[in-house]
């Protein structure tokens, strides 16, 4: 049977939904496979979409929402598969069995190539294995002979000539950056020049920070770069910044003396870069590390490093999923002290807003919508509960008095009675944090997309029962 990509329409609160229909070879039958997306291309960290089993016959089918064009990771057991997805899409993939005489641990994934079924050569993926089948014409000989370095900076060179030729026409811009940071990656792993190529590709350009390729080809570039500032500068060093003083304002001023640093927001992800990797050195003091996170989470201004400093403070906190959620205590609306145990046996689906915060009020709006609709559709499955941050008692009160609508469980944290509170205890570094709990008290999603990120789509799935469609149709 024919099968090729379809367009759908649109999903919920911009985000849009993709399904992949698999077709995976017999070994596979009656394995668990996921597909689980990166919460940011800096920590590279993975939060799981949807599952399901593959059948008898080798099939699976696999439903979740996106806002971009992004790659997804999709597992069975250790084979592991990226897929190139696009709103609106339903993909038709095979997913193959591992080769035989591969020679793996227990502990590494084992990379599998999918492939698509469909004639479009236009695809996104189809024409990432187009330019991978070019890349490695260029660069590898028939008879497998020696090339030096002068003649791989020579092929590097006609490898871009040739794909200015061939993709010409292409209007795909998230392919147009695949293959300008692919070739950038290949010669920065020639060695050919480490400043110059990010001065060339990096420095006062835009930050794709949802572009997989432009993401590896930063890290790269910035890994160990803090680091070798260090060993070349004078005056104070990084151990005296992060162990001695912990202050994320002296290493800011510390990578501005570079010259390519120049620019705040560039010298602020190569700082979240730094310390992400200075977290897993045992140089560095991993409280002190935490420390300055916390600080770029409290005092930048973008929403991008918002969410990855937020993402590598909820790693070192071990709020992972699959983990048992912490307590929890706080003062209702009614004035009695309120834990997660009110709720147990549900689902929950917990927040952390401020009245000081325009976005996560934002979000509180969109999060009565949800509910209401939710409720409507599943009923009581899922229990909303929402804790504000604020420092006064008073203007908790007076959101609730104005805001009749939000009518669910909105506790306050800074009651004075409670020793513990709900942020330190689930380690609240801003005034904005999303989570849901399994139904048997453990977390399922750590953080969990917010309202305007799609969450509906998430719960929805959860509850919703799952039919399966043979239907096919054409872009």
């Amino acid at each position: 049977m024919r099968i090729i990509l379809l367009l759908l329409l649109p999903f919920t609160l911009g985000a849009q939904k993709v399904v992949v229909r698999g077709f995976a070879d017999s070994s596979y039958a009656g394995r668990v496979v996921t597909v689980s997306r990166y919460l940011d291309h800096v920590t590279s960290l993975e939060m799981r979409e949807t599952e399901d089993t593959v059948a008898s016959d080798g099939s699976f089918e696999l439903e979740f929402l996106t806002r971009e064009t992004r790659p997804v990771v999709i597992r069975i057991g250790k084979a592991v598969a990226t897929l190139y997805v696009q709103p609106d899409y339903v993909y038709a993939i095979t997913f193959p069995a591992l080769e035989p005489q591969m020679v793996y641990e227990n502990s590494s994934d084992l990379p599998v190539t999918i492939g698509i079924i469909g004639n479009d050569s236009t695809e996104l993926n189809a024409l990432i294995f187009d330019f991978e089948a070019q890349k490695n014409k260029v660069l590898y000989t028939e008879d497998g002979r020696f090339l030096s370095r002068a003649m791989l900076f020579k092929r590097s060179d006609s490898l871009q000539i040739r794909c200015d030729r061939r993709y010409e026409s292409i209007k795909n811009d998230y392919f147009k950056n695949y293959v300008k940071y692919a070739i950038a990656s290949l010669n920065a792993s020639l060695s050919r020049g480490e400043r110059y190529l990010i001065n060339g590709y990096l420095v006062n350009k835009p930050i794709l920070y949802n572009h997989h390729e432009y993401m590896q080809f930063f890290n790269t570039s910035f890994r160990g770069y803090a680091m070798e500032m260090s060993a070349q500068k004078k005056g104070q060093t990084l151990y005296n910044i992060v162990n001695q003083k912990g202050s994320y304002q002296l290493f800011s001023e510390f990578l501005k003396a570079d010259r390519l640093l120049k620019n705040d927001t560039l010298r602020e992800l190569v700082a979240l870069r730094s310390l992400w990797d200075f977290y897993f050195s045992p140089e560095f003091n991993p409280s002190a590390v935490s420390s300055m996170i916390a600080q770029i989470h409290m005092q930048t201004s973008l929403p991008e490093h918002r969410t990855i400093s937020n993402n590598v403070l909820t790693f070192i906190n071990r709020m992972q999923p699959g983990s048992p959620a912490p307590a929890l205590i706080a003062r209702s609306r009614e004035g009695t002290i309120g834990t997660l145990d009110n709720f147990k046996g549900h689902w929950v689906y917990l927040n952390f807003f401020s009245t000081k915060n325009p976005e996560s009020l934002k979000e509180m709006a969109m999060l009565s919508d949800l509910r209401k609709s939710f409720r409507k559709d599943y009923g009581d499955q899922v229990i909303f509960l929402s804790i504000c941050l604020d420092d006064s008692l008073r203007t908790y009160q007076q959101y609730l008095r104005n805001n009749p609508k939000i009518d669910w469980a909105v506790w306050f944290a800074n009651e004075k009675s409670v020793q513990v509170k709900a942020y330190d205890s689930w380690h609240i570094a801003g005034t904005e944090a999303y989570f849901l709990i399994g139904k048997d008290g453990y977390l399922v999603n750590a953080p969990a997309l917010s309202p305007s990120a799609g969450i509906e789509g998430k719960l929805a799935r959860l509850f919703k029962p799952k039919r399966r469609t043979n239907r096919t149709g054409i872009r």
